[in-house]
């Protein structure tokens, strides 16, 4: 029995990761009302996925790379919101392309879905993210919780998540709750909020867009908290923590020279983990 659940937790984590986003997109077309017809989820992944299979075949690259392109759809169905058919497969495509156009020293640089956010809002028009679509209360919160903190901890990446919710738990609570007096249950709504959650255990964890080494994470984390804080709460611009991962990750490139490790390899199919850790 120990044997088999050992090889069943083995699976390619993007696999699980598949499962669990699948599971909330349905929850969340199903129970909470998104905003979001099945014809642009449809269309997210025919752009997605089709990206990925025309940059491999034109780069004659092997035709792999398929977990990650629909854990991208996934992630653009989860956050990105428009009232126009065309935004989320145009979105897909930029994204996708990303990886294969933008690679400083080799590794691409931004997560897909954290950019694909970023242009949406940037240059569409009725573009939005829905931080409330999964409401505030508890029970979401909790799920959300389980199945990120699992994703997390396969990929040995659960480091970076902890890193930024603490943080950015403690300049909320120090700035807004300490200081300017609000009542301690303002932070627990925040902390109960879907979208932060789903950013803190899906997107700013992605372990080939964050630094390789442990103290590097810690130093990134800490710069995508204070720039989300100061983007939300300072300038009172909306969606602070995407735009905060965006702007950080021009200096990942640096913290991998500054901070040497070996790049992470996800594990492979047969169970068999290549994934290299500092």
């Amino acid at each position: 029995m120990n044997k088999i659940s050992s090889k069943f937790l083995k699976i390619d984590t993007r696999l699980w990761q598949l499962g669990i986003m699948a599971a909330l997109l349905l929850l969340g077309v199903v129970a909470r009302d998104f905003s979001l017809l099945p014809s642009q989820i449809a269309l997210t992944f025919i752009a997605g996925l089709l990206t990925q299979a025309i940059f491999l075949k034109a780069l004659k690259i092997p035709q792999r790379g398929f977990l990650s392109a629909f854990i991208t759809c996934f992630g653009l169905c989860l956050l990105l919101r428009s009232s126009n058919l065309w935004v989320h497969p145009v979105v897909a495509v930029l994204a996708m392309a990303s990886k294969f156009t933008i690679r400083p020293f080799g590794q691409h640089l931004f997560n897909p879905a954290n950019l694909g956010v970023v242009l949406g809002l940037a240059l569409f028009p009725e573009t939005w993210v829905t931080s409330g679509q999964w409401g505030s209360d508890l029970s979401s919160a909790l799920w959300l919780i389980a199945g990120g903190f699992f994703i997390a901890r396969n990929a040995h990446r659960i480091d970076i998540t902890a890193y930024f919710l603490v943080i950015y738990a403690a300049l909320f609570l120090i700035i807004r709750i300490l200081w300017y007096g609000y009542p301690i249950a303002v932070f627990f709504h925040q902390f109960q909020n879907g979208a932060l959650l789903l950013f803190a255990f899906f997107m700013i964890s992605d372990p080939m867009t964050i630094p390789h080494q442990r103290t590097a994470r810690l130093i990134h984390a800490a710069i995508v908290a204070v720039l989300a804080y100061i983007w939300q709460y300072w300038f009172y611009w909306n969606q602070g923590i995407v735009w905060g991962l965006f702007f950080a990750t021009f200096l990942v490139p640096l913290w991998n020279h500054l901070f040497p490790a070996p790049h992470y390899q996800w594990q492979n199919n047969s169970g068999d983990t290549k994934c290299t850790q500092d």
